[in-house]
């Protein structure tokens, strides 16, 4: 029996890795969707004596979009969210200016039409790694009572707006 055990220690390893091989690397679970979404303020883009907080959404269906400047694929889902707020067919859009350390972000909307209802600068990254940020772009949808109700990774590209957050806004009540 002994000398069998490597060999179905051999099978098993093959099955969780075959197994991920399936898995999309873009749905990474959030330990925040169904509970309340951190809190935090930070001063806003192009003017520091202003400030951001969560408590200013209170009661509404908002979206938190982590960004950077520096990220290629944000600015692939920059023509979306613009088409979005314009429309007023998403909810109100808070970017997360995450990690600017070169600060384009003011110059960048400037330049691309800005899609956010208040753009809170996370210089030092502290506020991301609280929501769990792996990296950028991120979206969460956040309900009324400030419970988080969905995370994406990656881009939105209309698919994904469609098929992801259009339903759940629905439920939501939006």
């Amino acid at each position: 029996m002994k000398r069998w055990l490597p060999l179905v220690f051999f099978f098993v390893l093959v099955g969780f890795f075959a197994k991920g091989l399936f898995l999309n690397p873009r749905e990474v679970p959030s330990p925040f969707i169904g509970k309340a979404a951190p809190v935090f303020t930070l001063p806003v883009v192009g003017d520091a004596e202003k400030a951001f907080s969560t408590a200013d959404m209170k009661g509404q269906i908002w979206m938190l979009n982590v960004w950077a400047p520096w990220c290629v694929s944000c600015r692939v889902e920059h023509q979306l969210l613009m088409a979005l707020a314009e429309s007023r067919t998403a909810p109100p859009i808070v970017g997360l200016n995450w990690k600017d350390k070169n600060r384009e972000a003011e110059k960048l909307l400037v330049q691309t039409g800005n899609p956010y209802v208040a753009v809170p600068d996370d210089l030092s990254g502290r506020v991301g790694i609280d929501w769990g940020v792996t990296g950028t772009p991120e979206t969460y949808l956040i309900d009324r009572a400030g419970t988080v109700r969905l995370k994406h990774v990656g881009p939105i590209d209309l698919d994904v707006w469609l098929n992801k957050f259009v339903p759940k806004i629905k439920e939501l009540g939006a």
